[in-house]
């Protein structure tokens, strides 16, 4: 207890001088605060934004030739075969194609042919009206749902859109329905409210294609996910006898590389952060040498009377974890404040990570104890007769 009353004396004694040798414990600790929670707030954001695509979902892309193709009607058959693994199926042709409305055209809408699955797997909802259904895409005909920007401008409202004609590169389909608003904060050309769907078969005969190309399947429980990987893979390995002409890609599988990617980035930038962290405890070392020379003939009279090796080396090595502490304790608070306030500004959520402030504050304390041992260790052994003679 005498060695921290003596240990806040002396950083009492001389604030500009215990400033200057926090300081860098206050930039490093925050800056590791501030740039390991910004980047996992900004990967977090990344992330949600990628999970919203659906971690259930697995991609599938294929390459039909003259001698193998994969029909839908087998992929069909195939999720069938296997319901207690799949839960929903669509095939999918995208469409390069604007939209028009008597004066009204859209360049940037996205458009494409799917099934009638394909708004539960989205997770959307009808606002009004209906959604694909089996008989359209079973006859072939040419209705459209549309997303609620597309409605809006078009139309003037999603009420006014049911049973209107909507012209698809010159061919006319009838809107059947309107999808539910996605984004609260803005209606944008382009934006994930500009989008038509229509049928997966008519879409084909548009494209000119003769086979379907792509698919989106969903599995039932995602911690099986590899294995429905390794089943579709399976199959279509014995469609087509090369595994080169077929891709299969499962959202958790990269939803999960991401994550690996989003930790070694943040220990990169913490490591970097670090760095200064190593220039402060060069700056505690300097200013605690500076401060037992300038208490040499103090150190002299404590052991003339009696103090141990063990005392001084106590109290100098004290005073170096306490003011790497307050230094550690002070950038905890300003890099907590600051990750917020940058978050804030450039538009994403972040907030301080309990890995990153322990960690920072640990290597702070750290610090102090290691670079203030040697100057403390150089005090405890200075000769007491040679100590009462310095000036």
């Amino acid at each position: 207890m005498q060695s921290f009353k003596m240990a806040f004396r002396s950083i009492a004694g001389n604030k500009m001088r215990s400033f200057l040798t926090m300081l860098g414990i206050i930039i490093g600790v925050a800056s590791v605060i501030m740039l390991v929670s910004l980047v996992t707030g900004y990967m977090n954001s990344m992330m949600e934004s990628f999970a919203s695509m659906g971690v259930d979902q697995i991609n599938v892309s294929v390459t039909n030739t003259a001698s193998r193709t994969l029909e839908p009607d087998e992929m069909y058959d195939f999720i069938e075969e296997n319901s207690s693994e799949f839960a929903y199926i669509t095939p999918t042709v995208s469409l390069n194609a604007r939209i028009k409305n008597g004066s009204e055209t859209l360049s940037r809408t996205q458009i494409g042919g799917y099934s009638e699955d394909y708004i539960t797997i989205k997770g959307y909802e009808i606002e009004t009206g209906r959604n694909i259904s089996y008989a359209d895409l079973a006859s072939n005909k040419k209705v459209a749902v549309m997303g609620y920007y597309t409605a809006w401008y078009m139309f003037g409202s999603p009420e006014n859109a049911i049973g209107q004609n909507l012209k698809i590169s010159g061919n006319m389909f009838t809107v059947v329905g309107v999808v539910a608003r996605q984004d609260e904060t803005k209606l944008s050309e382009g934006g994930t409210d500009d989008f038509v769907w229509i049928p997966y078969t008519a879409a084909a005969k548009m494209n000119r294609a003769r086979n379907i190309s792509s698919y989106i399947l969903t599995v039932k429980d995602v911690t099986k996910a590899d294995e429905d990987t390794g089943l579709v893979e399976d199959f279509l390995y014995t469609v087509f006898k090369n595994d080169d002409l077929y891709t299969v890609t499962a959202n958790s599988a990269m939803l999960e590389e991401m994550n690996s990617m989003i930790n070694q980035i943040s220990l990169m930038l913490g490591g970097i952060a670090g760095i200064s962290l190593l220039v402060a405890g060069v700056g505690v070392m300097n200013i605690m040498l500076v401060s037992v020379t300038e208490r040499t003939r103090e150190i002299g009279i404590r052991k003339a009377i009696g103090a141990k090796q063990s005392a001084i080396l106590m109290q100098f090595v004290i005073e170096a974890a306490v003011t790497s502490t307050l230094g550690g304790l002070i950038g905890i608070v300003i890099g907590s404040v600051f990750t917020g306030v940058i978050g804030r500004m450039i538009g994403i959520n972040a907030a301080p990570t309990l890995g990153a402030i322990v960690i920072s504050f640990s290597v702070s304390v750290a610090i102090g104890l290691i670079f203030g041992y040697m100057p403390a260790r150089r005090a405890a052994k200075l000769n007491p007769i040679d100590a009462l003679r310095s000036e």
